[in-house]
């Protein structure tokens, strides 16, 4: 422990050289040690490292008076109550939420304490131990030249595939896998004795493999490839070995389209994800509040039925998915150390500021607002996050750059209890006089009423910087409402699993249909007499949306198939996942001209060439010096 404190100092006088920095605090728990420094500047930095020899330390920001770091990113170590993949031997996926003082059931392949992991990084391999080692640990991390050595061997699996026959330097053919008959008869241990070698064993399942390799009766037959694969096939079943990764958005729309129902998600994959960011231009517009009088930037609209996995995708790009370092902890509000309990009856000091709360969906911009059918927007998947809707933490970004809406509030918000019945005004002098309790509840309706109006009212204004839609819904109908709540050049992304809504879409965007809107718009209004109102109605009721206000309407797909190369054998492979294709509509907002164009340029006048009476030519002209 003294050497990881010796490595703080030394790092602190190092930054000290430029940055005046001076320790604060080192703190020792369960092998890890961080510590906090302070520069000169007012800047706090919170350096994290792990008491190995093989881990470097990090250095992540802490806090700042003048400056910060506002956009959250994934963390590279597992944290307490963190959700992350565990991938098994299997090419298994599984979601495990890390709870400290627990035990992780990874079914046949065994369990572990789950706080042997936390603290450590990401895209490590353990090894589950039958027996804890001497210092009680209960898992063993594989080395990176144990694994190399095993891809090796998959890597050459591949190689050996066929039915050619393999020559030598002299031409005589090698040994091939033809004449192996491969039965269970090839194998001796039965599977009786294979079961009493799983609860004898001690070396973590490697036993079992070297007892099925040695009492294999055609194993001098198998090809070096051949052999290769049978042994990383034992490997993998008797192996207790798994591998920890980060959750991020592509990993779990990989995880719910293979390990669940693919159809709760409307089968989104990854490449779909990257396209509708994409042509959404959906990024990280800044944390900076905007005064009186400018316009709020990195406001999004979502319609998403996928369970939250849109929302989660977009929130990821923009920086607001996953919460900040510094969250994890305690901040010191003062260098002077705590005066005890005596002192303190007799000095008066400042008193210790207390911590502002956020309030909910408070944030001007970079926000996502979630229109919904229903009370309460369907974001379930956001758990895997760290943001629970049904307990929202405080301190995750999403708590305030998330909102929603629902259709009832959006095109009739009297007929919304929340939104109508505003809470009658209570004096000050009267509110003094009641319980605690009763002004508790008081200020929650009044703060409920004050959110909930101040939200409806800023979507129903508009002015969204950009349309995700992703719903089961009829595609028009939406965008119908949605798209003249849209800034200019806003962009429209909606996905569909099918193509047929999305072509239907696109047909209503067309400039056949622009043109044809236009022409019969026109006529209505030169039917109607000068000064009164163009009934449109007719109108509306032959073209469901407006083309003038979106364009230029595309359709596109797009869709990842691992292949097998092999010479004169390259073909997508059998055991792909088949499914919906998925779609994707683009278009980009406008807003029509109320004037008429006409197209009128600069035209040039053309110079007037007099007519003579005996063309001139070369032949004829006498070149005098």
């Amino acid at each position: 422990m003294t050497e990881m404190g010796d490595d703080l100092r030394s790092l602190s006088l190092s930054l000290s050289r430029s940055q005046g920095t001076r320790i604060l605090q080192i703190h020792y728990d369960r092998g890890l040690t961080w510590g906090k420094l302070r520069c000169q500047n007012g800047l706090r930095i919170c350096i994290y490292c792990i008491v190995h020899s093989h881990y470097a330390p990090r250095i992540i920001l802490w806090k700042s008076s003048s400056f910060s770091c506002s956009i959250a990113i994934m963390h590279s170590y597992i944290r307490p109550g963190q959700f992350v993949a565990i991938r098994l031997q299997s090419d298994q996926l599984r979601l495990i939420q890390i709870i400290p003082d627990t035990i992780v059931n990874l079914g046949r392949f065994g369990n572990f304490a789950a706080n042997q992991i936390i603290g450590r990084p990401f895209y490590f391999t353990f090894e589950i131990l039958d027996a804890c080692d001497d210092a009680g640990h209960q898992l063993r991390v594989v080395s990176a030249t144990e694994l190399h050595a095993e891809t090796l061997l998959a890597d050459g699996e591949g190689d050996g595939e066929g039915d050619d026959v393999d020559t030598g330097e002299n031409g005589i053919p090698m040994r091939t896998n033809r004449q192996i008959n491969d039965e269970n008869s090839s194998q001796k241990l039965t599977l009786e004795e294979i079961e009493e070698l799983k609860r004898e064993a001690g070396g973590a399942g490697k036993d079992i493999v070297a007892k099925l390799l040695e009492s294999h009766s055609a194993i001098d037959q198998k090809t070096a490839f051949s052999l290769a694969k049978y042994t990383l096939r034992k490997r993998k079943k008797y192996l207790k070995r798994f591998t920890i990764l980060p959750l991020d958005v592509g990993l779990l729309a990989n995880y719910l389209i293979e390990e669940r129902d693919a159809q709760k998600s409307m089968e989104l994959r990854d490449e779909h994800i990257g396209l509708i960011g994409c042509w959404g231009n959906v990024h990280h517009s800044g944390n900076v509040e905007v005064g009186e009088g400018m316009k709020p930037h990195g406001r999004y609209a979502i319609v998403d039925e996928t369970g939250g996995l849109v929302v989660a995708a977009m929130a990821e790009r923009m920086g607001i998915l996953y919460p900040h370092d510094a969250d994890e902890y305690p901040a010191e509000e003062q260098d002077a150390p705590i005066p005890n309990a005596t002192e303190s009856e007799h000095t008066t000091g400042p008193s210790k500021p207390r911590r502002i709360r956020p309030q909910l969906m408070s944030a001007t911009t970079n926000t996502i607002t979630v229109f919904h059918p229903y009370s309460q927007p369907n974001l379930s998947l956001l758990k895997f996050f760290g943001y629970d809707t049904n307990n929202p933490d405080e301190s995750h970004p999403l708590h305030t750059h998330l909102k929603s809406i629902s259709w009832m509030q959006l095109a009739d918000p009297n007929s919304d209890p929340l939104y109508a019945n505003e809470p009658p005004t209570i004096p000050a002098e009267e509110l003094a006089e009641l319980k605690q309790s009763k002004r508790t509840a008081y200020y929650h309706k009044r703060n409920r009423w004050g959110r909930v109006k101040a939200v409806v009212d800023e979507g129903r204004a508009g002015n969204f910087d950009g349309l995700i839609v992703s719903t089961l819904l009829e595609p028009a109908s939406v965008l119908k409402t949605m798209v003249p709540l849209l800034a200019g050049s806003a962009p429209v992304v909606v996905y569909s699993p099918t193509v047929e809504s999305l072509v239907e879409l696109t047909d209503m965007y067309s400039t056949a249909r622009r043109t044809a809107f236009i022409n019969k718009k026109r006529e209505l209004e030169s039917q109607s007499s000068e000064g009164e109102a163009v009934d449109l109605s007719s109108l509306h009721e032959e073209f469901v949306v407006d083309p003038t206000i979106l364009l230029p309407p595309t359709l596109q797909t797009s869709r990842v198939r691992p292949w097998q190369v092999l010479p004169g054998r390259t073909h997508p492979l059998m055991t792909g996942r088949g499914g919906a294709e998925g779609y994707l509509f683009h278009g980009i907002r406008v807003f029509p001209t109320t004037q008429n164009i006409q197209a009128a340029g600069n035209v040039r006048k053309r110079r007037k060439v007099e007519a003579t009476s005996t063309p001139i030519s070369d032949r004829d002209v006498e070149m005098t010096s």
